[in-house]
């Protein structure tokens, strides 16, 4: 099996996944209509001077692929319990042409939850220069990367039964910190967040609130966590598959 045909599988495969649809892709549409709904005639949302349909799509598009990006990690795990992973081994299929399909289904994917909410965006009357949806998206694209090492890495570390409320809590909590609900502007949770690359991500997602993007801080912070997690997912890959 070689690189082109592994990635199309993977990608064919992802996206027949209707669980993935219901949870990766749909469950961040119906929170964004759920929260911003209420609040679409909200035009300074908390004192941000950006109506509220603007503010959680920025934050939910950023929540969304991020949970698309580490979702991988689940259809890994499930990889590895049926075997296909030992599998794998016995092709010609290469460490990095395995990777690289990894993260080519994890971006497709997130691309289609960004894209959805930019469309539910634009039904609540979210209205943007085409420079700012483009300036956001590359952002986002950008920031993703880390958890592309986060999903592959968690996916050889944990099992099947562990893998959901795992990927679970964690987007959850760096949500949380990183201001997706709710602007965090002062005190420890801000100190936090400016160290992860999560808050970086959202910030991206802002930058059609604020017109800026990141500073140096932003890009150190999201090219050192993506070389520790790059890291990190080749140990787990090679602990994985050095297995008997």
């Amino acid at each position: 099996m070689n690189g082109l045909v592994y990635t199309r599988y993977e990608v064919v495969r992802a996206f027949r996944n209707r669980r993935f649809f219901i949870f990766s892709l749909g469950f961040p549409l119906i929170l964004y209509f759920v929260i911003a709904g209420p609040q679409r005639n909200t035009h300074n949302f908390f004192g941000t001077g950006i109506s509220a349909p603007l503010y959680y799509m920025a934050g939910l598009a950023s929540f969304g692929t991020m949970m698309s990006m580490i979702s991988s990690g689940a259809r890994i795990a499930g990889e590895r319990q049926a075997g296909w992973t030992r599998q794998l081994r016995i092709t010609p299929l290469s460490a990095r042409a395995y990777f690289r399909a990894k993260v080519l289904t994890s971006y497709a994917l997130a691309v289609t939850s960004m894209l959805l909410l930019y469309a539910a965006g634009v039904s609540m009357g979210v209205s943007l220069p085409a420079h700012s949806w483009l300036a956001m998206t590359g952002l986002i694209l950008v920031g993703l990367l880390p958890f592309a090492g986060l999903g592959i890495a968690l996916g050889h570390l944990m099992n099947v039964d562990s893998i959901g409320p795992v990927t679970g809590g964690t987007v959850s909590l760096l949500a949380l910190v990183s201001g997706t609900w709710f602007p965090v502007t002062h005190g420890f949770l801000h100190d936090l967040g400016q160290c992860l690359p999560s808050y970086w991500l959202v910030q991206a997602g802002r930058i059609s609130t604020n017109g800026n993007g990141w500073g140096t801080t932003g890009w150190l912070v999201v090219g050192g966590w993506t070389a520790l997690l790059a890291v990190l997912a080749g140990f787990a890959y090679r602990r994985d598959t050095s297995r008997v």
